[in-house]
């Protein structure tokens, strides 16, 4: 599944605009090099064709998009499963907030050194979109800033080390346990339709 993820990331980042000749887009070969016979030489047509120095390339790539489709429960299980990863190897590191009033390159470095993680490759991942959070680490060659709710798998597997703020994972923590609740009252709700339904045709019957 992380494989999976990675693969459609990483194709989803190609641009696709390579392009060779055939010998059809080649300039020059208008004529034919020799006569057909009388030669004892193979005969030719032209001097533009695949086996020619300078000739067109034969099944050579064009122009094309890489573009897969891949569901949202196999990116959103891929991610978990990183971030699952990073917490077992106790690269996950978990901060309540990031105090920036203003844009300092300063700042980050010594925090991200305050925390062990300094020189190493480390994801920042803020709750909200933070321009002076973002500012503060993209002179960092080693530092990648962004929101929480955009990190993929794929960021997830590049880095060192995640540091994380508490109000991004605990608001995702409570919508899940939202959703799991509501997607729990109404299994409790169908079930009892069900029962209803069920017990009013015993009772015509019988």
């Amino acid at each position: 599944m992380v494989h999976s993820a990675l693969v459609w990331f990483l194709a989803s980042r190609r641009r696709g605009t390579h392009s060779t000749k055939t010998r059809a887009e080649v300039s020059g070969g208008g004529r034919k090099p020799y006569r057909q016979k009388g030669t004892g030489r193979a005969r030719q047509g032209t001097i533009r064709a695949p086996h020619y120095p300078g000739g067109g390339i034969a099944f050579g790539p064009k122009p094309r998009s890489y573009q897969t489709d891949l569901n949202r429960k196999v990116k959103r299980l891929a991610r978990q499963s990183a971030l699952n990863a990073r917490a077992n190897e106790k690269r996950l590191l978990v901060i309540e907030g990031l105090d920036f009033e203003a844009p300092k390159t300063k700042q980050m470095n010594e925090l991200l050194e305050g925390l062990g993680v300094g020189g190493q490759k480390v994801l920042v991942l803020t709750a909200e979109t933070r321009p002076e959070v973002y500012l503060s680490g993209r002179n960092l060659p080693q530092v990648h800033v962004m929101r929480y709710a955009d990190a993929s798998a794929y960021e997830l597997l590049w880095s060192d080390a995640v540091v994380v703020e508490e109000a991004a994972i605990g608001g995702h923590a409570v919508k899940a346990a939202a959703k799991k609740s509501a997607t729990a009252k109404k299994t409790k709700k169908t079930t009892k339709k069900t029962a209803k339904k069920a017990a009013k045709t015993s009772k015509k019957k019988g």
